[in-house]
């Protein structure tokens, strides 16, 4: 136990300053009672109503994901959203963290995309609009058998004991935030190992189906190609 202790302790500890992106509250614009619940819809965000399948290609290789706009229609909305604007291509993967165990790949931040940004700016950057506003979405996570997500606020904060629909197993992506839940933008993330403590913290709403080996080659620094929509755009539903 002691052995296995100390690495995990150091993940959680690198997740508080690893998974970050904007904290503006942007787009978001729903009322949510103290247990999540909404009471209006995000009606200014995109949304997927069903399904789509992305594909990454990266150094190359292809990364193939499905996204569940099911259970998390508004984050996979986003997503999908920005893979159809081309937002992603060109962008790097700016943080990988491997050591001491396989944890996450995350990318998607627009900053990257200039060779000239200081490494050290990178992870602050989201999505802007043609207007320079910044687009954040709520924290969107379905418990398990639950009818409807829950918003803008996290499991253990809302006392919420079940796991949700879509957990971090290897291969999740997922989107990367700060420490205010509707703070996510553009960044995600992909798990390299089953992660449960991340469970109810952070919004999966996709799996690497095929190219995981490509995902474990990712180095940082390793540029997106390109990004696409194979499937499914039709099932993206704008405001």
């Amino acid at each position: 136990m002691a052995k296995s202790f100390k690495p995990l302790l150091l993940i959680c500890v690198l997740v508080s300053v690893f998974l970050i992106s904007g904290c503006n509250r942007g787009d978001v614009n729903a009322k949510t009672d103290a247990t999540g619940v909404t009471s209006q819809s995000f009606t200014n965000l995109p949304r997927l109503e069903g399904s789509a399948i992305v594909q990454l290609v990266v150094k190359g290789s292809p990364i193939t994901m499905t996204i569940d706009g099911a259970s998390a229609p508004i984050t996979a909305g986003n997503f999908v959203d920005l893979v159809q604007k081309g937002f992603y291509d060109g962008l790097s993967f700016h943080r990988v963290v491997k050591d001491p165990n396989p944890f996450v790949v995350q990318g998607g931040d627009p900053q990257s995309k200039d060779p000239n940004v200081p490494s050290a700016r990178l992870g602050t950057g989201g999505y802007r609009d043609e207007n320079g506003r910044e687009r954040t979405i709520p924290l969107e996570i379905l418990p398990q058998d639950g009818k409807a997500p829950i918003y803008s606020t996290t499991f253990p904060a809302a006392g919420i004991t079940v796991p949700p629909q879509l957990t971090h197993k290897r291969g999740a992506v997922a989107m990367a935030r700060s420490q205010y839940p509707d703070s996510a933008s553009s960044q995600f993330y992909i798990t390299l190992a089953d992660w449960s403590f991340l469970d109810g913290n952070y919004a999966v709403f996709a799996y690497v189906t095929e190219g995981m080996d490509v995902v474990d080659r990712i180095a940082q620094g390793d540029r997106i190609d390109s990004a696409r929509v194979v499937s499914g755009a039709e099932n993206l539903k704008l405001p």
